[in-house]
């Protein structure tokens, strides 16, 4: 599990987006929960005046309903604290808090919480979602999922393995 903020455009209505003091912007949080592929199963999307803590309760309950197979969540630190108690007592899971180590510098990959950063990746690769200009965010979320089925039936009609478009390497023997 992971948020997201996401700059608004000028026609989003103000009472549906906020300021993020910890991002220092102005827009929504995306809050998504996916499976170990980078699969989602749960979004909510809401004004980044939310906080993480707060926001991450209704994804986390259509997931518990929805995928009741799922019974342990990654999130990182920005969740921790009674989000963990609220998650163990009230939807009988863990959320285990994935903590960077204290001696790193820089980016680091971050163990088991890879797959919502690609998920991520994969979203904002869609030009309608590299800024929210949905007025709701039930509009946001449902562009969200649009994306996704997206990225789905491009892996279920894919014939070889993965590769970007564009140049390829030269291998032996080509010129």
């Amino acid at each position: 599990m992971d948020s997201q903020s996401v700059r608004t455009a000028d026609t989003v209505p103000a009472a549906t987006r906020g300021f993020d003091a910890g991002k220092e912007g102005k827009g929504r949080n995306r809050f998504i929960v996916t499976d170990t592929l980078g699969l989602l199963l749960a979004v909510h999307v809401v004004s980044a005046r939310i906080q993480d803590r707060d926001g991450a309760k209704r994804p986390l309950l259509w997931t518990r309903l929805d995928h009741p197979g799922v019974t342990k969540i990654w999130a990182d630190q920005g969740f921790a604290g009674r989000l963990v108690q609220w998650v163990t007592e009230i939807l009988s899971r863990d959320l285990e808090i994935v903590r960077k180590d204290p001696d790193q510098r820089g980016f680091q990959v971050q163990p088991k919480r890879w797959a919502v950063e690609r998920t991520f990746s994969w979203l904002t690769a869609h030009r309608r979602l590299a800024r929210d200009y949905e007025t709701s965010p039930a509009r946001s979320e449902t562009m969200i999922r649009w994306a996704m089925i997206g990225v789905m039936v491009r892996r279920l009609n894919r014939v070889g393995p993965a590769c970007r478009a564009g140049r390829r390497p030269l291998t032996r023997g080509s010129a």
